[in-house]
């Protein structure tokens, strides 16, 4: 992924992409922000995959530069897509997604002997029923909700009905950067707690046993991610 940044013409990156893996670019590499963040201005989905493939036909090398795992809620699958049937080649560097990065940044293990032997990942942004949110966090030990930050209240909401207001839960703001805050808390009352300690977006929930398991972790892991 370094080698590929150095050498691009064009960089299409997310908005979420720290200046420092930027700063991996080239020196002639054109950056152009094409990412979206919830209720603000953000360059349409079409319009990103048209400027690819525009940029790829006039000879250049075009990287799309997205934060996490493009193919885990990143869009990465539409854009393949659109891609390959403009006959454009496309090499993917796997990412690492926040559902995973996210937990463990905090101390958290999604998996652990004993506690936890299933998963299950989904997003709070969409239009996903409750119904079906229910389905999964009866599914699995450990569940993991991605952008849940502009619908934790109700997020949290459904999820009680069927786990109940004790199971642990955490929010972790902010994964892996200098301000990540981590919040932990019953599920009944996550979402309070997050608003009283004015955590932002992006955020991850996570709800399970294994967040109780890893509250003597998660405070010095917090420290570290400062580091570097």
């Amino acid at each position: 992924a370094r080698e590929l940044l150095a050498d691009a013409d064009f960089v299409l990156h997310d908005a979420l992409v720290s200046a420092e893996t930027l700063a991996l670019c080239g020196p002639d590499t054109r950056l152009e922000n094409v990412g979206k963040r919830g209720g603000r201005a953000s360059v349409p989905q079409s319009e990103t995959t048209a400027r690819m493939i525009e940029l790829a036909r006039l000879g250049h090398f075009v990287v799309r530069l997205k934060g996490g795992d493009p193919f885990v809620f990143g869009r990465g699958g539409e854009e393949l897509r659109d891609l390959v049937a403009a006959s454009v080649d496309v090499v993917v560097v796997p990412g690492v997604s926040a559902a995973m990065a996210a937990p463990a940044a905090a101390g958290i293990s999604l998996t652990m002997r004993g506690v936890a032997s299933s998963l299950a990942v989904t997003a709070g942004e969409g239009d996903a029923p409750p119904a079906r949110l229910r389905q999964l966090a009866a599914s699995a030990d450990t569940l993991v909700v991605l952008m849940a930050h502009g619908k934790l209240k109700a997020i949290t909401a459904t999820l009680v009905d069927v786990l109940g207001h004790d199971r642990p839960a955490a929010v972790i703001s902010s994964a892996t950067l200098p301000e990540q805050e981590v919040v932990t808390a019953t599920l009944g009352s996550i979402a309070e707690e997050v608003r009283r300690a004015g955590l932002g977006p992006p955020a991850t929930l996570v709800v399970g046993e294994v967040v109780a398991a890893a509250a003597a972790n998660h405070r010095q892991v917090v420290a570290l991610a400062s580091f570097g």
